[in-house]
């Protein structure tokens, strides 16, 4: 038997999690930055490039409470250890890729990984922590992805310019060897749960085929078309799969979504707060790198460094949510950390212009920054708190399933609306970050596209708030 305390045992458990939650977040934020980089060097249209980012967040959030329920079952440490290799190894081969279309496979792998990693890391927190230091976990946790900002955009800058496109992916591998031998050297084997032993495998195949044909029909349909073959079998897929999934899951003796979870209130409406502020805020840092691309003709390392900002605010905040619900419940926390976010995006939206002096734009990035430093943990907070063990992985799977639903529609709501004013021609000089060198008016076309999706965040944002308020009034 360990002589290790609860609470060290937690504090360590959370080392884990947030080395982990490092590495996904320095891949990620690295690769928005880096992304004109890897287009140029690689041949990349628009297609490819818009892929390299939605393949990633497709993959993650149709595998999320397929993993979320196994976990459950089978154990969460085993299954971290799993997914911690996988996004190393495709890591490793995405910076060995020939083409974009490799990278977009490798990327769907890695996502693989980054699935089994996310599904678990907020349930690990939860199960470790008491729960009077919960908050202060859950905090640190969400943290961990403001320092994967704060340093992934200058690193991804620097390593594009300095060494190549590809240590943009390989620098994630020493990080991730080093991330799974502590994962396997602190993290417990609990005994698998015995009270719930099934699963619930067509319920599974139904997620993948209607959760996955819905995004890839939001993600497709700016660009080919509602009539297109592709858009039209994802809709049909959604259309057709739903009501057989409800079906099946409201008669499954263990089904991989327990319905009955949206019946309370402060799941229901907290998970919706969840997919509305991640449709609200996803892809700033993406968006404004790539306006101080596209628009101000600044390089990736210059761009990667006008985005900090954002992350050292959520950092800031994230941390000190925990501490805030001492004095506040996670509730109240949540509803001021939406409104804050939202008073960013308005200012963004009121600033944006071709030469927006960088000042404005920093004020919103802060803004936007402090909301999300303190909304995410809280909300995280008031969902999860109370849940019995056996139970903490399949609801952390739902919630990041519709969080992640978000992170998909507003990136592909994102990446349709910037480019809608300009013809289909110069797409690709977006995505390459040289649509500053053209004469005329197509960077003012591209800044109209900007506070048209700026505007749709915001209004997305207020209806995040409202949600925060439904979910007080209603507990």
């Amino acid at each position: 038997m360990s002589t290790t305390t609860p609470t060290s045992y937690a504090w360590r458990t959370l080392s884990v999690v947030s080395m982990a939650s490092v590495l996904t977040g320095l891949g990620g934020s690295a690769i928005n930055v880096a992304l004109p980089e890897i287009a140029r060097h690689t041949g990349a249209d628009a297609t490819a490039a818009g892929w390299i980012l939605l393949g990633f967040q497709l993959t993650t959030t149709v595998l999320m409470v397929l993993f979320g329920r196994l976990a459950d079952l089978f154990g969460r440490r085993r299954m971290y250890l799993v997914g911690l290799a996988t996004y190393t190894v495709a890591a490793l081969l995405a910076g060995m890729a020939p083409n974009a279309w490799v990278i977009v496979g490798m990327r769907v792998l890695q996502a693989v990984g980054a699935a089994m990693l996310l599904t678990n890391s907020a349930a690990l927190v939860s199960d470790a922590f008491p729960r009077e230091r919960l908050g202060e976990g859950m905090g640190v946790y969400i943290a961990s992805f403001s320092i994967a900002g704060l340093i992934g955009p200058t690193l991804g800058g620097v390593l594009a310019e300095s060494l190549g496109w590809r240590w943009v992916f390989w620098f994630n591998v020493p990080i991730g060897l080093l991330c799974l031998l502590w994962g396997a050297l602190v993290l417990r084997s609990p005994a698998p749960d015995r009270t719930e032993s099934g699963h619930d495998a067509p319920g599974s195949l139904l997620v993948l085929v209607t959760l996955g044909g819905l995004l890839l029909a939001l993600s497709e349909f700016t660009r080919l078309g509602w009539g297109h073959p592709v858009v039209l079998g994802g809709l049909g897929a959604f259309v057709v799969g739903l009501p057989l999934f409800l079906v099946r899951e409201s008669r499954a003796a263990h089904p991989v979504v327990d319905l009955g979870l949206f019946r309370n209130p402060t799941f229901a409406f907290g998970t919706l707060a969840s997919f509305l502020n991640a449709v609200a805020r996803m892809g700033m840092v993406f968006l404004v790198a790539l306006y101080f691309q596209a628009v101000r003709g600044d390089d990736p390392v210059q761009a990667g460094l006008k985005v900090l900002p954002l992350a050292i605010a959520a950092m800031f905040a994230s941390v000190t949510s925990g501490f805030l619900q001492r004095l506040l419940s996670a509730r109240t926390l949540a509803v001021a950390g939406a409104a804050t976010t939202t008073c960013g995006l308005v200012v963004m939206f009121a600033v944006m212009s071709a030469d927006t002096p960088y000042a404005a734009v920093a004020a919103g990035l802060v803004l936007i920054g402090l909301g999300s430093g303190v909304f995410m943990p809280s909300n995280n907070t008031a969902i999860l708190d109370g849940l019995p063990s056996n139970r903490l992985g399949i609801v952390n799977a739902m919630r990041l399933m519709l969080q992640n639903t978000g992170n998909v529609v507003g990136t592909g709501l994102v990446l349709s609306i910037i480019t809608a004013p300009l013809p289909v021609a110069l797409h690709q000089r977006v995505f390459d970050g040289t649509l500053a060198q053209l004469p005329g008016g197509a960077v003012d076309q591209l800044v109209t596209g900007y506070r048209w999706a700026l505007g749709s965040m915001a209004t997305i944002s207020v209806l995040t708030v409202l949600a925060c308020l439904a979910r007080r009034k209603a507990t």
